[in-house]
């Protein structure tokens, strides 16, 4: 065996083995617990990310209020990532980004898609840069759930309820919805979008009509959205940032500043990735009627 006929060699190559493996559990272990709070920063733009479904907003809010407070920070560039997701958790953002640009000026960058929800942030915003593939619009509400009435009928399962109201279990997934019911529902998807509508035409200063004849659900290309008014600017990332440092006061190339996290040690960091990937694999049960500002499925 080699080991036995180059011991030294073999020792050698062994220690460097060992070494070299634990310089890079030792590397990773830092780069996971290293926050922006251990580093100084200089003036700059602060960047506030929105990933993926929007189904919490106090995130997003959070990284907001940090920014507007932190004296280094002169702007602020909105990351969007995202199909939608809750109406609540929506408006909270855009409310909480009306309130951020009288403060700071705040500039969105599109990413792969920026839709429905994703919009709706995006516009409360200064400014929007896209790029041309960018998929983003689908202005609109969208409500549903799957009926079971006819697998509970063949199973022999009759769902028994007691309510206080007409309307309490409208939109039941255990029986047919009532004519009443369906016009119950379609009137709170129009109104919820009503609202998706006044909004974007406020924020982005375009006529109330404009906007109702774009919003109806499609979705635009960023080129498409440049030309129909929807986004201000073809660019990436980095174009984003520039703009948001010219409005801001910045000189050229500004340093990109990220809302400090909790720190963690390399177990956490591992389990917390394995969990998202069982959890991006698992089907999603569904919970009854809901409605979202989310692209179509």
């Amino acid at each position: 065996m080699f080991s036995r006929r180059h011991p030294i060699l073999f020792f050698i190559l062994m220690f460097t083995g060992i070494v070299m493996s634990s310089f890079v559990v030792i590397s990773l272990a830092v780069m996971v617990s290293l926050s922006p709070e251990d580093l100084e920063v200089g003036e700059g733009v602060g960047v506030v990310e929105i990933t993926g479904v929007i189904s919490d907003s106090q995130q997003v809010i959070d990284d907001l209020k940090y920014f507007r407070e932190m004296d280094e920070v002169k702007a602020i560039v909105l990351r969007v990532n995202s199909p939608g997701g809750g109406v609540g958790a929506s408006q909270e953002i855009y409310r909480a980004l009306l309130k951020t640009r009288d403060i700071k000026p705040v500039v969105t960058s599109m990413g792969g898609v920026a839709a429905s929800g994703g919009y709706y942030a995006a516009a409360a915003t200064d400014g929007i840069v896209a790029n041309s593939g960018t998929i983003t619009g689908s202005i609109g509400v969208i409500m549903g759930y799957t009926n079971f009435r006819q697998i509970l009928d063949k199973i022999g399962l009759e769902p028994v309820v007691f309510k206080s109201g007409e309307m309490k279990d409208a939109g039941s997934p255990t029986r047919e919805m009532s004519e009443k019911e369906q016009a119950y529902l379609q009137q709170l998807v129009s109104s919820l979008h009503d609202q998706f509508v006044r909004d974007v035409a406020e924020a982005r200063g375009m006529e109330l009509d404009v906007v109702r004849k774009l919003a109806d659900g499609r979705i635009y290309t960023g080129e498409e959205a440049v030309s129909l008014g929807l986004v201000d600017r073809m660019g990436n990332l980095e174009d984003a940032l520039e703009w948001a440092a010219e409005l801001g006061g910045l000189e050229d190339d500004p340093e990109a500043i990220y809302p400090p996290r909790p720190k963690t040690n390399m177990i956490d960091y591992l389990m917390d990735s394995a969990a998202v990937r069982i959890s991006s694999i698992m089907p999603q049960p569904e919970v009854g009627a809901s409605f979202i500002y989310k692209m179509g499925q």
